[in-house]
């Protein structure tokens, strides 16, 4: 089962990561059980001002056209790092096609967005804000209304060297403090360190279906610590609609791109419902009865997409287990913004 919404060649190919240090002398601090360091860029390290710099700008509204909505607006630390709805709102209420995707563990996405549009973290920060239906500015804009509010040029000059405001910088901010936002330390991450009493037997049986390839099938797609092998695939979600949402293909053109989206991490799911990228599946029950059905057939479908045949039993010890990689909540308090 490639469960989209859900992986893990995981175990089977490494020993667990514990908790150590990562980001440099700057910024260390601990990566919980069941993670390893995620890449840095080199041209942006992480470090303590920059971090509390981009977790105000996370959280202000004033990147927006009118003010309204801000980066947590969609992904809300109190929700998951989402908003928990099928698809987000943004500025002047109007309604976006897909569902808002965690940040959660998204420092380990080689692409972000659900087409894989961004080539990274900091690419991604800038695309909502020009976005007429997400936040409704312009990277001009934005920058004008940052410049203007005094408490900012402090915190500027504190993470990069002096007080100058630009899209750069307001992006790179944003992506250092989202690199930080981490879940581990599940059951199944102290499971595998060897607590054997982590975890339920039922879930140990879903971890081993979750990596049966002629049975589960899903550590096809959801492999790694992360559970997610960061492509895209065809699961014929939405691919009824008159006008379907195509995908990876509106960014590669390539026709096996067509209806594909990114595979998501399964970790934290008891956070971040509904599921798919249109929000379409409400609980994990009815994910594993999309997959256990063989996905909406369509021209593109993966072929990797088959069904599955779980008994009542299976599909129990399955979700057990997805369960079982419910981790660190992540949740933060909404700082005080600069005035």
């Amino acid at each position: 089962m490639i469960i989209s919404l859900l992986v893990l060649t995981v175990a089977l190919a490494s020993p667990p990561a514990r908790a150590d240090d990562f980001g440099g002398p700057e910024y260390p601090y601990k990566v919980p059980l069941g993670l390893k360091p995620p890449d840095v860029p080199v041209d942006n390290p992480l470090d303590d001002a920059k971090v509390e710099l981009g977790k105000r700008l996370y959280f202000d509204k004033r990147l927006s056209g009118d003010g309204t909505v801000s980066c947590a607006t969609c992904h809300d630390p109190s929700k998951g790092w989402t908003d928990r709805a099928p698809v987000s709102t943004g500025i002047r209420g109007q309604r976006g096609a897909r569902s808002a995707p965690t940040v959660l563990n998204s420092a380990y996405m080689d692409l972000q967005f659900w087409d894989g549009r961004a080539k990274s973290l900091e690419e991604q920060a800038k695309g909502p804000i020009e976005n007429p239906i997400e936040m409704g500015s312009t990277h001009k804009g934005a920058v004008a209304r940052i410049k203007k509010i005094k408490g900012y040029a402090p915190l500027f000059k504190a993470a990069f060297g002096d007080a100058r405001v630009d899209i750069d910088r307001i992006a790179k901010a944003i992506a250092a403090f989202e690199r930080t936002i981490l879940t581990g330390n599940s059951p199944f991450d102290r499971w595998q360190a060897g607590d054997k009493t982590a975890m339920s037997e039922s879930a140990a049986r879903g971890f081993a279906l979750f990596n049966d390839s002629a049975k589960g099938n899903c550590a096809i797609c959801h492999d790694g610590f992360n559970f997610t092998d960061s492509d895209f695939h065809n699961l014929g979600v939405g691919m009824k609609a008159p006008a379907p949402d195509l995908g990876r293909f509106s960014v590669t053109k390539a026709d096996k791109d067509r209806g594909a989206f990114k595979t998501p991490t399964l970790r934290n799911l008891a956070d971040t419902a509904p599921y798919m990228h249109d929000g379409s599946e409400k609980t994990l029950e009815a994910v594993v009865a999309f997959y256990d059905k063989g996905g909406e057939k369509n021209q593109w479908l993966d072929g990797r997409i088959r069904p599955l045949g779980l008994t009542p039993a299976e599909i129990g010890d399955l979700i057990a287990f997805l369960n079982a990689l419910n981790g660190d909540k992540v949740e933060i308090p909404v700082p005080e913004l600069p005035q």
